[in-house]
This record gives structure tokens, C-alpha cells and sequence, in this order.
């Protein structure tokens, strides 16, 4: 009987990118992470330059559109040109769906789109999920499992990132309408510009999809209130969601991460706007001219804003250089980790902050809320403050070189850039 040779098909150029692709997605998560943003950033730098994207249907310069698709899928909210003229209809719906994208996280959606056409989550895409959504694995080494997202529960933890995006950027835009519509605003423009706005809140863009911005919302309470609330849910981060959504009313029950984040964060949104208080109240250009109401509103507004909301008010020219400095701080603090906002994050603030009390008592344990900290987590929120620090440094001597413009302008752009605020001076 002849023997059967068993056929092996010949590995050619797409078996052998095929299974570096599949390397790359076991062996690093985090270099997946950064394909995807840059294949993204590639896809709508392309369909930014379409001449259907621009207002006047013109090819728009590949600076500026690689500017913008950048700023859209990293939710940067800086830009190089006036955002609510420069595009069409078809490019404001780019704009919409980019900061989506880029909200939600590029793994975190791919896991989700993959989670619906399989109907089940595998081990190794729930590894790759818990290695983007959970702010305590993105280090090497043993971490309390009481202080963290459990493996098992990844694929609820990406249902409620779904969920909760849909519902409460839907929320936000009916209770936006009748302010906007009150403000001025045209019933029917007001239709996609409450979507746009609560999408560029949640999403902490800060993205205008009219002249002006949000300074026509000045004295408009209700306006600043919602967009407030969408910053805030958005910069403290999905697992925090996914713990209030899960125990809100059982507190002992939350996670360490999810109580420091929220302390944190509600800390220096009233710490920040009592300073602005103090350092604005005898400047005529910014609340020197408002009454008591009108201060705390703006001073809230102002410091919710600068920790990546970006969405501005007042005239960032207008501020003195003490608050300057200020909205440098708060910007290079951001929010809260797997959330849509930048900064080295809330939670590394506080774990330090909690390292430096507990060496100044001589504890020997960092811990917090009867919880220890493990040592590589601190080692770990040493290493992001140093490494943002380094980052932000080289590149404000790169870009002083290049322009010769001012250290104070360059630094605050950078910072901006870097906590993906979207601030910057007029």
C-alpha cells in the first residue's frame, strides 16, 4: 500500500504575516494597542483630506488633516484649523465617530465588535481586554486581586463600556436640546449638535461644532452643568462606572482603585476651583466682573474643564500666570486610568501622595482604606510621573528649538497635547 505523504501548504507572505500579527497581539498587548491607533490615525488622515470632508470641497493639506485625524483618535481636542467652519457635514461626522473611537479605547472596542460576532469572550481576548481596561495589570508582577478587575468579569466589564457610552451619551443629548434650543441655537442644527457636544464631553474632546464655542453658554446654567456631568463620567473611567453600576449603593463593596479615583477626582475639582477663586477674584478680564454665582459656576466650570475636558469659557490669556500654572497642574493630572482622559491619571496622584504621607508617619505599609498598596504598583506610579515629566520636557525643547517661541506658551501647549486637554492660549 503506498504510503500518503501529508500536504503542507507552502508559507508565503500572508501565512508569515498572519502569524506575526498573531504574535504581536499575544506577546504585547500594549504594541497591538499602538498599531491599532496608528492604522486608525492612517484611515482617517485619508478621509480627512477628501475634498467632501471640507466645507469648501477642497483637498485639505495632509498637515492638517494628519493634525486632526491624530487629535480625533487620541481625543486630544487640539487643532490646526477652526473646527466648526473647516468641515463639512460629512467631516463633523468623521469627527464624531473618531473621538468614539478613540474614547472608548481601540482594543476595547475590537474586543466588544468581537465579543458580538462570537457571542463569547475566549481566554486570550479576555486577556487582551483586561490588559487595556484594567488601570492595575499594566505591570508586571503580583497584584491583589481585591483590588482589581477579576479576569472572569472582562466581558461584563466591556458590555458596560458599550452600554454605558451609548446611554449616557444619549442622555446627555436629549437633556443638551432644549438648552441649546433655549440659548439661540436652530431646533433643527441643535438635532446633531447636542450628539456632537455630549460625544465631545464624554469623550473629555472638547471639540465645537459652532463659531465660538461654548462661550455663547456663558450664563446658560443648565448647558454647563451637562457638559460638566459628561466630563466628569467620562474622566473617571470605565471600571469605576462598571463598579457604581454594580454596587452603588454598597460602598465597603468597591474596588480601591474605583474609591481613590472618585475621592481623588472630586478633591481637585473643588480644591481646583477654590484656587482659581482666590488667584481670579480681583482680575477685572475673568471674575473680577461676575457676581458670587456667576464666579463659583465658571471657577467650577474652569477647573473641571482644564483636567482634559478642554471645553473653555474663559480666555485661558485672560487668567494670571499663578493660574496658569494651576491649569498646567491640573492638566498634567487628568483623570482617571481606562477613562477617556489624559494625564499621568488621578490614580497615580493618589498613590503617591499616599506613599509620601506613609513615609512622613514611617508606616512601614502603604495602605489605603484598609487595603495595602502593593510596592510595584507605587514603583509603577513613580515610573508614569517620570517617564510624563521626561516626555513632556524633551518635547517643549524640541518644539522651543523648532519655533523660538515663548517657554511659557510651548510648555502649557505641551502639557495640553500631553493630557489631551485641548487647551491653549488665544
Amino acid at each position: 500500500m503506498a504510503r500518503r505523504e501529508s500536504f503542507s501548504p507552502p508559507v508565503g507572505v500572508f501565512g508569515r504575516s498572519g502569524r506575526m500579527l498573531r504574535d504581536l497581539v499575544t506577546a504585547s498587548p500594549a504594541r497591538f494597542a499602538i498599531a491599532i491607533y496608528c492604522a486608525l490615525i492612517l484611515v482617517f488622515t485619508a478621509l480627512f483630506s477628501l475634498p467632501a470632508a471640507s466645507a469648501e470641497g477642497k483637498v485639505t493639506p495632509l498637515a492638517d488633516a494628519l493634525f486632526t485625524a491624530v487629535s480625533t483618535i487620541c481625543v486630544t481636542g487640539l487643532s490646526t484649523v477652526d473646527m466648526a467652519s473647516h468641515w463639512s457635514g460629512f467631516g463633523h461626522v468623521l469627527v464624531f465617530i473618531g473621538v468614539n473611537i478613540g474614547g472608548l479605547g481601540a482594543l476595547t472596542l475590537a474586543s466588544i465588535l468581537g465579543m458580538v460576532i462570537s457571542k463569547r469572550l475566549g481566554l486570550r481576548a479576555k486577556l487582551l481586554a483586561a490588559g487595556d481596561s484594567n488601570p492595575l495589570r499594566a505591570h508586571g508582577g503580583p497584584v491583589n486581586e481585591s483590588q482589581t478587575v477579576h479576569l472572569g468579569e472582562v466581558g461584563q466589564l466591556l458590555k458596560t463600556v458599550a452600554i454605558s457610552t451609548i446611554v449616557i451619551e444619549v442622555v446627555l443629548a436629549i437633556v443638551l436640546y432644549p438648552g441649546l434650543v433655549m440659548a439661540g441655537i436652530d431646533p433643527i442644527a441643535a438635532l446633531w449638535e447636542a450628539p456632537y457636544y455630549a460625544a465631545m464631553a464624554f469623550t473629555n474632546t472638547g471639540f465645537t461644532p459652532n463659531d465660538g464655542g461654548v462661550t455663547m453658554f456663558a450664563d446658560d446654567y443648565l448647558v454647563l452643568i451637562v457638559l460638566m456631568t459628561g466630563v466628569f463620567l467620562g474622566s473617571i473611567g470605565f471600571p469605576v462606572i462598571y463598579t457604581l453600576a454594580k454596587h452603588v449603593w454598597h460602598v465597603r463593596r468597591w474596588s480601591l482603585h474605583s474609591k481613590l479615583t472618585l475621592v481623588t477626582t472630586v478633591l481637585l475639582f473643588f480644591a481646583g476651583a477654590l484656587v482659581y477663586i482666590v488667584l481670579e477674584v480681583s482680575n477685572p478680564r475673568t471674575f473680577g466682573s461676575m457676581d458670587a454665582t456667576e464666579t463659583t459656576m465658571n471657577a467650577l466650570f474652569l477647573s473641571a474643564m482644564t483636567r482634559s475636558g478642554g471645553f473653555s469659557v474663559i480666555e485661558i490669556d485672560d487668567l494670571h500666570g499663578s493660574s496658569v500654572l494651576v491649569t498646567c497642574m491640573l492638566m498634567f493630572v487628568g483623570g482617571g486610568s481606562a477613562s477617556t482622559a489624559g494625564g499621568i491619571k488621578v490614580t497615580t496622584l493618589a498613590v503617591l501622595a499616599i506613599a509620601v504621607w506613609s513615609e512622613a508617619r514611617g508606616r512601614q505599609a502603604v495602605q489605603a482604606y484598609g487595603r495595602r498598596i502593593p510596592s510595584d504598583v507605587q514603583r509603577v506610579a513613580l515610573s508614569v510621573v517620570a517617564w510624563a515629566a521626561t516626555i513632556i520636557a524633551v518635547a517643549t525643547i524640541a518644539i522651543i528649538q523648532i519655533t523660538k517661541a515663548p517657554l511659557e506658551s510651548v510648555l502649557f501647549e505641551v502639557i495640553s497635547g500631553f493630557g489631551t486637554v485641548g487647551c491653549r492660549p488665544a
